[in-house]
């Protein structure tokens, strides 16, 4: 099944940061009032194509400045790299320089790309400047909150239009999936093992907190070596189909065409047994992440709960979904999106629960139903 085509082919309205989100962002050190504005990067004078090393485009573009406002923009993007990387404190960017800013043409909100480099060393980082999206800011802390990795981003709210809702996010290390895919795949057994165990996990974590839109471009590979093999980690980094779609399926990387090299080594190696396994120690490390996060958790799904990011439409049919996966009907009384992600965490949090906990009340251990299987190959 091809779901880029069917189901993802309307480019997905934008959502404006509400003044009860951007109320949490504050209270967790999220916004800032300083730094550049997409606006700014948006008045470039001119711009040409990026290639890569190998002369193919990468449908990026350099884009350049006037003589009259680079000088300001600049600085700008220099303060904003250091609110997202040390807190505003001007004096660790004082010998670095913007050396690039590139523009997506493809992405869905344009983003931009800078390329900042320390004039000492000639060591170099990217960051990201983007128009704020409700459903990114969401799937951004959800990310931070549920997943094993933690992610660095602000906004800068001038207003409430999206055209003065600035996002400035940190680059996520890792090989692109496509380019991961298309070169690096493992050719022995136990790494592909090992990556197709990663995957079943990563598709656990996506469903189970509604992110979307997973294919191959969409994620990256973060490749460890240990003393003995290698160590994967699957990492989104498009967060903008966070609770926006109504099918079930595009919540499922598994049934993305794309990442067919990937499960075809789970249906090669792994069992239905294993399957089940790595699918029950994700949803446990997920419930324990959310009782360490506890007050932090509570505090983003109360917002999203109230927060309308997707149509009515969508949300009714996903609601459906859910109901018939789950056999749980709570999802039916949901309202917004934010309800459909919290009855998911909340039964994944009743159904996880760790055994020293039932062992303290003498309960025995809860049933798990729902489970999703890693089906066949798109």
């Amino acid at each position: 099944m091809e779901i880029r085509r069917n189901l993802i082919s309307r480019k997905k309205p934008t959502y404006a940061v509400s003044e009860y989100l951007s109320e949490y962002l504050g209270r967790y050190g999220r916004l800032a009032s300083g730094g550049v504005r997409y606006d700014d990067l948006a008045r470039y004078a001119g711009q040409t194509p990026l290639y890569d090393e190998h002369g193919a485009d990468t449908l990026w573009s350099t884009v350049y400045f006037g003589p009259s406002e680079q000088r300001e923009i600049h600085d700008g993007l220099r303060e904003a790299y250091a609110l997202l990387k040390s807190d505003g404190d001007m004096s660790t960017v004082e010998h670095l320089y913007i050396d690039r800013v590139d523009l997506c043409l493809y992405g869905n909100t344009l983003p931009f790309r800078v390329r900042i480099v320390n004039r000492l060393n000639e060591n170099f980082d990217y960051f990201y400047v983007k128009r704020a999206d409700a459903n990114r800011v969401y799937g951004l802390e959800l990310e931070h909150v549920l997943s094993p990795n933690r992610i660095n981003f602000f906004a800068r709210i001038d207003g409430p239009d999206i055209r003065d809702q600035t996002l400035v996010e940190e680059h996520v290390v890792g090989l692109p999936g496509d380019a991961f895919i298309r070169d690096q795949l493992p050719q022995n057994r136990f790494d592909q093992v090992r990556l197709a165990k990663e995957f079943v996990k990563f598709n656990e974590r996506c469903f189970v907190r509604l992110l979307g839109d997973m294919h191959a471009g969409n994620w990256v590979v973060d490749v460890t070596p240990d003393f003995e093999k290698l160590h994967y980690r699957m990492r989104p980094i498009d967060f903008d189909q966070q609770s926006h779609h109504g099918a079930k399926r595009v919540y499922l990387p598994q049934f993305f065409s794309q990442n067919n090299p990937v499960i075809e080594f789970g249906l090669q190696h792994l069992t239905e047994t294993t399957v089940d396994q790595y699918q029950r120690e994700e949803r446990a490390l997920i419930a324990g992440r959310l009782r360490v996060s506890s007050d932090r958790y509570e505090a983003l799904t109360a917002v999203m709960r109230e927060d309308l990011i997707s149509e009515p439409e969508n949300i009714r049919q996903l609601a459906e979904a859910l109901t018939a996966h789950y056999a749980d009907d709570s999802f039916l009384r949901a309202q917004t999106m934010g309800e459909l992600v919290y009855h998911s965490l909340e039964l994944l949090q009743a159904r996880a629960e760790p055994a020293s906990l039932r062992l303290l009340r003498g309960a025995t251990a809860p049933d798990v139903a729902g489970d999703v299987a890693l089906g066949p190959p798109a």
